[in-house]
């Protein structure tokens, strides 16, 4: 099973894959990221001011997906890789965010390694090809 986004899913999240839209609580002032209907942190907002994440960031956990634990749009990168990196970023704003590592260091990766996001092709689908942001070491 893999993580089907529909070509219109895909589009009304283009300002967070493309320039990493957030939102900042007017309630608490924290960012979330993405966009949420209600503040994840106070559960009570839901006034919010657009903010673009920095894209700098510490991984926070990190793990290799396997050729064969690939998902199926991931599918023919593991055919071609064997495997690939997926770290968990903790922002300089503050949310967590799940996606792959590109250029891993030779030493490998460690928890607390300072990462930029990087606009990167994602993976194609329905004859459309998904871009979004990919992290690379500092």
């Amino acid at each position: 099973m893999g993580a089907h986004i529909s070509i219109p899913m895909y589009q009304r999240a283009v300002p967070q894959r493309y320039r990493l839209a957030g939102q900042r609580c007017l309630n608490c002032g924290r960012v979330n990221f993405p966009p949420k209907a209600t503040c994840k942190y106070c559960f009570t907002g839901s006034e919010f001011e657009e903010v673009t994440l920095s894209g700098r960031g510490i991984v926070y956990s990190y793990t290799i997906i396997a050729g064969g634990g690939a998902p199926p749009e991931f599918s023919d990168q593991a055919h071609c890789q064997g495997s690939y990196p997926v770290v968990l970023v903790e922002l300089e704003e503050g949310p967590r965010v799940i996606a792959q590592l590109v250029d891993p260091p030779a030493e490998g990766i460690s928890i607390g390694m300072p990462v930029q996001a990087v606009f990167r092709k994602i993976y194609e689908e329905e004859g459309v090809i998904r871009y979004g942001f990919k992290f690379r070491p500092v």
